[in-house]
């Protein structure tokens, strides 16, 4: 028996899983690098590079005897730390050495052929994987990303021609030779000329696209049919040309006439245009708002961060400086160069600025609205993006109050009275950017706009007498009130009496507003009887007319109050979004009481013919008609076109015609229409557009087709909107003796 054997096979094995290991790891990385270059050459360098480097790090030829033996007698017990007097020969062991090695032998002979090497091919399986979907993942980004195309694009690369109409065997079609497509960039883009083959074109906006096109055989006419526009190729020399600039996506196709006037067409190709983004402007260390105090130094410091695709013209500063107040509010707009010039066709800046309000010669009191703009290189308009408004205010060292003296008017209509419309713009503005912004940054700008939503109600309040902040409701008596009530009682039946109570109008009183319902109806009535003026003179003491506001005005604002209480709860709540209809609301009553307060003035118009008097009274109502309008409407129903070519096609799939010109007609005005709806979706149209266009060759009208570009057609095929019929009702007796009775006295 020949014990060394199964040793040396187990040996064997375990190096040839170590170079299988290996090879894992090796594919995995060609794989990546065939997949970011597509490039075969550097997926095979990778891989031998890889295979390489891992063969010399598992060192599968290091794997000796020795090694294999110890791992047997340190996994196998059947080895009983005997397996090295397999390798041994017989000569050189005593007997009880044969004896111990025939033993071995005969019991890892059946063991060793089922015993796994120690291997990590798992992990190396793992890690192939893993390499190849990162590949195929940076693969899909950066296609996604790049939306330029390269020779090397999975697209069509051959444009094939076929006859419109049946010909006869003994003419010879013409065939395209060779094809160029040639896309020049706009310069400002600064990327090089693309020369390639490929029909289906994806280039930016501008870009001037020339299309060469050679014929072996005699051609008369070359067109380009676009979007149902039709250009006409000119022949230079050997070759037909056409240069068109790229504004709009859209799909195209190729036509030619031979020397018989036979037509030929192609197939459906896309034309992609990509829109030229603007700049992204970002500022960065600055608040929203800042306050700033009239002794501090008063600089703003920020930092901005401006970016575009092709690259940056300028960049400037738009600072706008606003004086004064009310009616005599003055501006005036400046625009700030940043210290740091601007490097032209840079793709992204990093600009550090300050801004000195005392160099914009800002008082206190003044306000600075400002934002940063930035415009590209796009030619012959570029693109102008802006950063958001931020404001800035020095803080005023004197208030001005309002009075009314003498017989001035009163100022019913102060200027906070146009702050809800500004509340409405932030709270749509905190929703927009709902999903931008972090949660924290969402509850803490929905918690300030439910603030000021509070502040603004305060300050309407004080137009109702609302002097505090929270009143008892009418009807109720706090406890303060009761003891306010009771010492009101104690002065007028035994305490000290006011000498002045009948003449004083009591501010101070914990009952200034009437806020308590106070037993003293005797009383006010004998009062009202000896003030014969009572009815005339303003009462500071009755809350329904301390107002400066009629009696209608006073209603609505106590409404716009109470809507801007659920206002200021969801704002709480953080939902915003449950907010905005009551600050419309309450805007819409606002406005209203602004309306209200102004004077219209009656234009002179229009004076009627005098009335005859022997006509007049007599109740003579033959001669007069009632008045009847009649208008007519015509109805256009959406893709006519499209709907007429279905009807068409269920009679070719019946038989009952055959295509004709006015089919094809028909087919070319139905792709048209569906061409517009297949620039923002061609995934859904581009499928039914080249059925289309296949049924323009004589090859491919079959029943089979007809049936599949019907159903496309149907499936892409908007619903029919509902027509404006006359509808007839049933009427009976009783309805129309009631309809005749109504004309009667109409």
């Amino acid at each position: 028996m020949n014990g060394a054997k199964p040793i040396k096979q187990f040996q064997k094995r375990w190096q040839q899983f170590l170079y299988v290991e290996a090879a894992l790891y090796a594919v995995g990385f060609g794989g990546l690098i065939y997949l970011l270059t597509h490039n075969i050459g550097y997926g095979i360098l990778g891989f031998l590079g890889a295979l390489g480097i891992s063969v010399w790090m598992t060192r599968p030829w290091r794997v000796s005897e020795t090694r294999v033996v110890n791992y047997i007698d340190a996994h196998l017990p059947q080895a009983g730390y005997s397996s090295g007097l397999l390798l041994m020969p017989a000569h050189e062991l005593s007997n009880l050495s044969k004896l111990q090695q025939y033993r071995v032998a005969t019991q890892l002979e059946p063991i060793l052929p089922k015993t796994r090497p120690p291997q990590k091919m798992f992990r190396a399986a793992l890690v192939m994987f893993g390499l190849v979907f990162i590949g195929l993942m940076a693969n899909y980004m950066l296609t996604s990303l790049n939306p330029f195309p390269s020779d090397e694009s999975p697209n069509k690369d051959a444009i094939i021609f076929a006859p419109k109409d049946s010909l006869s065997s003994t003419i010879k079609i013409p065939e395209l030779t060779d094809t160029k497509v040639t896309v020049q960039y706009p310069s400002y883009t600064q990327k090089p000329t693309l020369q390639t083959s490929l029909p289906n074109i994806k280039a930016v906006q501008g870009s001037r696209i020339t299309w060469h096109l050679a014929f072996d055989g005699e051609v008369q006419k070359v067109q380009m049919e676009l979007m149902g526009e039709h250009f006409d190729f000119v022949k230079v020399q050997d070759e037909y040309r056409l240069t068109k600039a790229l504004e709009t996506s859209g799909f195209y196709s190729f036509a030619f006439t031979d020397s018989e006037g036979n037509e030929y067409v192609s197939d459906l190709y896309s034309m992609e245009m990509v829109n030229d983004d603007p700049p992204l402007v970002q500022l960065e260390g600055l608040d929203n708002y800042s306050y700033f105090e009239f002794e501090e130094a008063k600089q703003l410091s920020f930092n901005a961060t401006i970016s575009d695709d092709f690259g940056i013209e300028d960049a400037y500063i738009i600072a706008t400086v606003s004086k004064g107040s009310g009616e005599s509010v003055k501006f005036r707009e400046e625009s700030v160069r940043f210290d740091k010039s601007i490097s032209k066709g840079s793709k992204r800046l990093q600009l550090q600025q300050q801004l000195d309000l005392d160099a914009l010669k800002m008082d206190p009191g003044d306000e600075l609205y400002f934002y940063v703009e930035a415009l590209d290189q796009k030619t012959p308009t570029p693109n102008v993006a802006r950063s958001e408004t931020y404001f800035a205010v020095i803080r005023d060292t004197v208030t001005d109050m309002f009075a009314v003296e003498g017989n001035f008017g009163v100022d019913l209509m102060p200027d906070y009275f146009r702050s809800q419309r500004q509340l409405i713009i932030d709270t749509e503005k905190l929703i927009a950017e709902r999903g931008t912004i972090s949660e924290k940054d969402f509850k803490f700008r929905s918690n300030e706009l439910g603030f000021d939503q509070k502040q603004l109600r305060l300050k309407y309040g004080q137009f109702m007498g609302d002097e505090t902040e929270m009143q008892s409701a009418p009807g109720q008596v706090s406890p303060e009130a009761g003891e306010a009530d009771h010492d009101h009682d104690y002065d007028h039946e035994g305490g000290e009496e006011d000498l002045l109570d009948e003449y004083s109008h009591k501010h101070d009183s914990d009952n200034e507003h009437n806020l308590v319902v106070e037993d003293n109806h005797d009383h006010g009535t004998e009062e009202e009887k000896e003030n014969p003026l009572h009815e005339y003179v303003h009462d500071h003491g009755d809350p329904e007319a301390s107002t400066l506001f009629a009696k209608s005005l006073k209603a609505k604002l106590r409404d716009a109050l109470t809507i801007m209480w659920d206002a200021e709860l969801y704002l709480r709540l953080y939902e915003p979004q449950k907010s905005l209809p009551y600050q419309y609301d309450a805007l819409e009553i606002i406005q209203d009481i602004k309306n209200s307060a102004r004077i219209y003035v009656h234009r002179i118009g229009f004076d009627p013919p005098p009335i005859k008097e022997e006509n007049r009274l007599s109740g003579d109502i033959e001669e007069i008609t009632n008045v009847n309008k009649e208008e007519e409407f015509d109805y256009q129903m959406s893709f006519a076109s499209t709907r007429e070519a279905i009807y068409r096609l269920e009679l070719l799939i019946q038989g009952e015609k055959q295509f004709d010109d006015a089919d094809s007609a028909l087919i070319e005005d139905a792709g048209n229409e569906l061409a517009q709806k297949a620039i923002a979706e061609p995934l859904k149209f581009v499928k039914v557009l080249q059925g289309l266009r296949d049924l323009q060759k004589a090859s491919d009208r079959t029943k089979e087709a007809y049936i599949e570009v019907q159903r496309n057609l149907l499936s892409v095929l908007p619903k029919v909107e509902d027509n404006p019929v006359k509808r007839t009702t049933y009427q009976d007796e009783i309805n129309q003796l009631y309809l005749k009775e109504l004309e009667a006295y109409d």
